[in-house]
């Protein structure tokens, strides 16, 4: 998730883009992007350019970027990061996801294939001020319970709270309790999806983590619709997987309704019951 700087902002994230990179910057032009990190594409005297980033955790986010290309999967190149940039380099885009479908299938299926050990990350990260709790588990439904579900229930209101504390209680009996750890994306939806033409050209703003692959999959359709070619592309599903994608899908619409309000309670409402809570 990312957004377009103010000028000011800009103006500085562009002379630590420059800096990082050993050059003196020649242009800056912000980027629209989503709502929670500050996007610039900066030219530099020479002639590179780059793609620089802040937020709150650069490295972290650097590191995720490496995984992901350490997997198979595309993604852009980590050029410099800071504790006040990333740096990245400019990829090929302006594609149509809808065009890319298999694309997108391959490159998951790669992400996935790649494992770990346990369930979490290295390091904690954020979306914006909503703190990602990634603490290593070796059970797979305590893990979604504590770290993606009950983490949320002090700043969501107390209805939605108690409902959230139902379900974590029952998860044992609701996911796998040691599923494969695939290598998460884990903020999944079409405008973290580079295109063009029909392909993928790079998975961008990541979150990951080492957990169950459902969880992408449901991530994946929150906002978009994976076509055939995509499913087809990908593997094939789990028995089970249509029950499981509301508990998945639960955690980035409580994302949603503390990052942008009440507008959002009704989707969580809808996967709490669609959970059956």
């Amino acid at each position: 998730m990312s957004r377009s700087a103010s000028p000011s902002a800009a103006s500085r994230l562009a002379e630590i883009g420059a800096a990082l990179l050993g050059g003196t910057l020649h242009r800056a032009d912000p980027i629209d992007g989503g709502d929670l990190s500050d996007v610039i594409r900066i030219v530099l005297a020479d002639g590179r350019e780059a793609i620089v980033k802040g937020g709150p955790a650069p490295h972290v986010e650097a590191a995720m970027l490496r995984a992901i290309a350490a997997a198979g999967a595309p993604a852009p190149a980590v050029l410099a990061a800071s504790d006040d940039a990333l740096v990245i380099e400019i990829l090929r885009s302006g594609g149509r996801l809808d065009d890319a479908w298999a694309s997108l299938g391959t490159a998951l299926a790669r992400l996935h294939a790649t494992t770990g050990d346990r369930y979490g990350w290295h390091r904690d990260c954020a979306f914006g001020p909503v703190a990602i709790v990634n603490a290593w588990t070796d059970d797979w439904p305590t893990f979604w319970a504590e770290r993606r579900l009950l983490t949320h229930a002090p700043h969501v209101p107390a209805a939605v709270a108690r409902r959230l504390e139902t379900l974590a209680a029952d998860l044992k009996n609701r996911l796998p309790a040691r599923p494969r750890p695939a290598l998460l994306h884990g903020d999944l939806w079409g405008g973290n999806v580079l295109v063009a033409g029909d392909r993928i050209t790079g998975l961008i703003d990541p979150a990951c983590c080492h957990g169950h692959a459902e969880v992408d999959l449901a991530m994946l359709a929150l906002f978009d619709r994976p076509g055939r070619d995509f499913f087809d592309a990908y593997a094939p599903l789990e028995p089970g997987h249509a029950q499981r994608s509301a508990v998945y899908s639960l955690w980035p619409a409580l994302v949603h309704l503390r990052l942008f309000g009440a507008g959002y309670r009704s989707m969580v409402e809808r996967f709490l019951q669609a959970s059956g809570v």
